[in-house]
């Protein structure tokens, strides 16, 4: 398992912040994640507009993972609506 650090941007409705996160939080623990660190940023303008928004929730996540589903996790957040962008990052090294 590797250390990763995770950034995702929902849309800046509550409600729809409240649904992708319940999804996100949910693959990674039916996957197996230790999610160690969930940090959420708050709503903050973007640098520029993203699917017709310009506003958006940021949440942090530090989390232990196996390369291999960190794949999996990219094709389930792209298919989500609420999601606007996720970034995952190796910090091991």
């Amino acid at each position: 398992m590797r250390n990763y650090e995770f950034t995702v941007i929902f849309t800046a409705n509550e409600d729809n912040k409240n649904a992708g996160l319940e999804m996100v939080t949910s693959t990674f623990s039916a996957a197996g994640v230790e999610i160690t660190k969930q940090e959420d940023m708050g709503v903050k303008f973007l640098a520029y507009e993203i699917k017709k928004q310009d506003k958006g929730h940021y949440v942090y996540f530090e989390l232990k993972a196996d390369p291999e589903k960190i794949v999996e996790f990219e094709k389930a957040f792209m298919l989500n609506h609420n999601i606007m962008k996720f970034l995952f990052v190796n910090s091991d090294k």
